[in-house]
């Protein structure tokens, strides 16, 4: 029987967890990033507050809805690729 054998299991997740810390910290600092760009634009990258062809923007007296479908279709296919490409 082995003793050091759960030692051994834990030190090997704490390094999948030491993993998952800086990706989710390259992930934040990515967003913030970004989102500084968003901010300090105010609006003026054209395309990036435009809705694309395929959203819906309903407008009934005071009330709007947006429901962005084509937007977040884009932004998961980016994202997904993204995330892909630094898996490697």
């Amino acid at each position: 029987m082995d003793v050091h054998a759960g030692k051994r299991r834990l030190e090997g997740e704490a390094g999948h967890m030491e993993n998952l810390g800086k990706m989710l910290l390259v992930v934040g600092l990515m967003l913030a990033f970004v989102g500084g760009i968003l901010w300090w634009s105010g609006g003026r990258l054209g395309a990036l507050g435009a809705p694309l062809p395929g959203d819906l923007v309903i407008r009934r007296g005071n009330s709007t809805v947006f429901m962005p479908w084509v937007t977040c279709l884009v932004l998961s296919l980016l994202l997904s690729l993204l995330f892909r490409f630094l898996n490697r």
